[in-house]
């Protein structure tokens, strides 16, 4: 793999977009498992445990879909037709829980802390299926004639788009319930770590459902993963997915070893599902009609923006680090930032 500006930009979104899903994957997730802590206590103090840095959160998804349309303007043009429903899902989600976020703190009434509650729940859950669905949607392939989307408006909806938004959907509650047992104590500690239980074994079961199912999507999938001798390249992703689920499942069950534990070894979960899909689906971007090459801006351009970038992105990240340092420590019911 040459390291030329297109290769650089790719890296660069990919961890743009990987940085999301660590830090918007546990707030989305604690929206998810909602519906299992239903004391307004309880609620309050999950909310708190973001409550600083939530917000900033989807910096690094404004990041990635702008650092698209900049450098990669043929790729934008033709998966955001491909998956209009599916964005503008996910916009709308992002939008409500975003307000309820806030309003729920300043409901007078049970029904409207109710309504506001059920909206944050809503709208992560609808996120988190939007964000995996539309994944889905770019692994099994979209259909490109000339330099333009040439599918229906229906075509993103298949049994493995389902697949791809439900195990997201796991993977986020997983994070989610991590992030409590990092950042809580007590009761609604023990809770989380149950419910990481839970969503570890769905999660992956997601992984393994998902990871059967790709590389018989593509004949180039194919290849990458099951033909010889590329298999024993590419054993290690799998190999390390089995190693880290078993270190997962003994943290949170033995009871034993730091808190923030099970929260890191579902990150390297994540981190192997990233490096999975990098090699099923590199060189291209749209798998299996559009490479990098074809879809990158022209040279000078990429250029330009990637100086931008070079100086903006550490500052971005250096906030983001102090701001998760100065509200590290766990939190106790009736404490809060808000």
């Amino acid at each position: 793999m040459a390291l030329d500006l297109t290769t650089a930009w790719a890296l660069l979104l990919a961890f743009a977009v990987f940085v999301y899903v660590v830090l918007d994957g546990f707030d989305l997730g604690l929206g998810i498992l909602y519906p299992f802590f239903p004391k307004k206590d309880d609620r309050d103090l999950m909310m708190n445990t973001v409550a600083p840095v939530w917000d900033g959160n989807e910096t690094w998804l404004v990041l990635g879909g702008g650092g698209l349309f900049a450098a990669f303007p043929l790729a934008y043009a033709i998966i955001l037709p491909a998956t209009y429903p599916l964005i503008i899902a996910m916009l709308l989600a992002l939008v409500f829980r975003g307000v309820a976020f806030e309003f729920r703190w300043r409901s007078t009434s049970r029904f409207s802390r109710w309504s506001w509650d059920m909206a944050f729940m809503g709208g992560s859950t609808v996120a988190a299926l939007a964000q995996g669905m539309t994944l889905g949607t770019l692994l099994q392939g979209i259909t490109v004639e000339g330099r333009a989307y040439a599918g229906g408006w229906w075509d993103w909806l298949t049994p493995f788009t389902l697949l791809c938004g439900v195990a997201v959907v796991a993977g986020y509650a997983l994070l989610g319930a991590c992030w409590l047992n990092l950042k809580t104590e007590g009761e609604i500690q023990e809770r989380s770590r149950w419910m990481a239980r839970i969503a570890g074994l769905l999660t992956v079961a997601g992984i393994v459902a998902v990871s059967a199912a790709t590389p018989f999507l593509e004949t180039a999938y194919f290849e990458r993963w099951l033909a010889w001798p590329g298999i024993l390249e590419v054993a290690i992703v799998p190999v390390l997915v089995g190693v880290l689920t078993l270190w997962l499942a003994r943290s949170l069950t033995s009871g034993k070893g730091p808190d923030w534990l099970p929260f890191v070894l579902a990150l390297g979960l994540f981190l192997l599902c990233f490096a999975g899909l990098g090699v099923s689906m590199w060189p291209y971007v749209i798998p299996p009609s559009v490479t990098l090459e074809q879809a990158a801006a022209p040279e000078s351009s990429q250029l330009f923006m990637f100086v931008g970038a070079v100086v903006l992105v550490p500052i971005i990240l250096a906030y983001t680090i102090y701001a998760y340092w100065v509200f590290r420590g766990k939190l106790q019911l009736g404490e809060g930032y808000h």
